[in-house]
Parts: C-alpha cells; sequence; structure tokens
C-alpha cells in the first residue's frame, strides 16, 4: 500500500504491512525475483516474522507485535562492487541516528552491523547484496529492533535490551520507523551524490569499542587489542601488540563485560 506519512522522498512510501512472515528479507526478494519492477525504497513491514535471520544463517527472535522487523529495498547501481561495504556504512550511520534522536542516548554498533546500548543488544542488520555479473544490482536491508519488548529469553538476559526499557515507555513502532526511513535516505542520497566524504570517520566515530582497549577471542586465543579501522571491504583492523590485524566476519569474538 502507498504511505502518505513519511516525509521521504522514497524510502518508505511504498510500505507493504504484513501480519506473519518467515522473513521480510525472503519475502522481498521473491518480489525482486518477479517481473513486475518493484519501486527501489519499498520496506516490507511485519508484525511477526517467525524466522528471521541474522548474519551466516544465525536466527533472529523478536516478540510479535513489539519490535520492528523490516526489509528495505535500494538499488546502488551506482556504486562498485569492492564498495559495497559502503552501504553497510551508511545503514549503521542511519540508523545510530535514527535511534539517538529517539531515545536521546548514545547509541552505537558493533561491527560488523549490531546496534548496542550500554553492552547490550538493541538490533542487528542484514545486507543481503544481489549482483548482475560484475555491477552490484540491488540491496535487501534487513533491520531487525528490540522496541516495545520488555522480556526476554533466558539465554539473553541482561545481554539484550529495548527501546522502552531505555525509555522506561512504549514508543510508536511507524514513527520509529519513519524517523529511520528518513534517516537512511539522507545518508543514501548523500553517497549516491558522492558528498559523503566524512562517511569513514563517521561509522568509526559510531564504532563500539573503537579506539579503546578491549579483550577478543580468536579459537582458544583470548587477547587484548584495539580496533583502529575498518577496512573498505568491511574488515575489522585491531591493533595487538604493536601489530595490524584483520578479520573477517565470524573470525573473531568480541568479550564483552555487562557490568
Amino acid at each position: 500500500m502507498q504511505n502518505n506519512t513519511f516525509s521521504t522522498l522514497f524510502v518508505g512510501q511504498n510500505l507493504i504491512k504484513l501480519t506473519t512472515v518467515d522473513s521480510t528479507n525472503n519475502y522481498l526478494k521473491i518480489l525482486v525475483s518477479k517481473s513486475e519492477p518493484l519501486a527501489e525504497g519499498t520496506v516490507i513491514m511485519a508484525d511477526d516474522q517467525f524466522a528471521g535471520r541474522g548474519q551466516q544463517n544465525s536466527v533472529w527472535i523478536a516478540a510479535p507485535g513489539q519490535n520492528l522487523t523490516f526489509s528495505l529495498l535500494l538499488q546502488p547501481v551506482f556504486l562498485p562492487i569492492n564498495d559495497q561495504f559502503k552501504l553497510n556504512m551508511v545503514i549503521c550511520n542511519a540508523l545510530k541516528t535514527a535511534l539517538a534522536n529517539f531515545t536521546g542516548k548514545n547509541i552505537v554498533f558493533k561491527w560488523p552491523n549490531d546496534l548496542y546500548y550500554n553492552h547490550q543488544k538493541l538490533g542487528g542488520i542484514l545486507i543481503e547484496n544481489l549482483l548482475s555479473g560484475n555491477k552490484y544490482k540491488s540491496a535487501i536491508v534487513g533491520i531487525g529492533i528490540n522496541v516495545n519488548q520488555l522480556e526476554f529469553s533466558p539465554m539473553l538476559a541482561g545481554k539484550a535490551t529495548s527501546v522502552a526499557q531505555i525509555l522506561q515507555q512504549d514508543v510508536n513502532l511507524v514513527q520509529l520507523l519513519a524517523e529511520i526511513c528518513s534517516q537512511i535516505e539522507k545518508g543514501y542520497l548523500r553517497l549516491k551524490s558522492g558528498t559523503y566524504a566524512d562517511l569513514q570517520a563517521q561509522y568509526l566515530t559510531g564504532l563500539y569499542k573503537y579506539d579503546e582497549i578491549a579483550w577478543y577471542k580468536q579459537g582458544d586465543d583470548i587477547f587484548e587489542a584495539k580496533i583502529i579501522d575498518v577496512t573498505s571491504n568491511g574488515q575489522l583492523v585491531l591493533e595487538k601488540e604493536g601489530k595490524q590485524l584483520q578479520f573477517n566476519l565470524k573470525e573473531i569474538e568480541f568479550i564483552i563485560n555487562n557490568t
């Protein structure tokens, strides 16, 4: 259905609300695969996403009707394939800004794309890039944010939080979605116009544990190091005992102290 409540040019203007779906990313991919063109900026929002996915097929669990689980279609054909991570940075920066505007709190993102507040997970991002040969065709941006959920499973006790827990009050999901869409569109249009020179610096400023000595785990090795950068293709750069080390997704684990 068309949406006229968002003050955006295209992100969220075609908003499709679903009661229940396995995964909004899967649903959007099916729509994209059909012959009828789908408008860039289309958002698929679900009350209940019963098989949501995180990075590398991990599971995202969200209480039905209490949180934001949605996917966004973008078509960054202007980006070279080796610059895909720039879109990740745009989305992370936009979510940090949108949530900070809504909560008044300092939200950060843990590499590569989890949202955190006070060492607790607030949300996550899953970007699936669709390529055509050696060209960027489209990106399906899946976002899950704990909004009004107050209770989490014992496995997540002390490890997860929500916007409602931060603010001590319920939040209107559509209003929060509108703010997120607005911030994503601003960042995306800046990237498209080539006027986003501070993209990397802004990303690093919002990065959890950036330029701090912290504990990490690689296999059986637990060590202290400092995040000093993220490469253009998304690798995490740590400084350990004067040496620079680069890590891909799932190669390293943060050891988080919640106290």
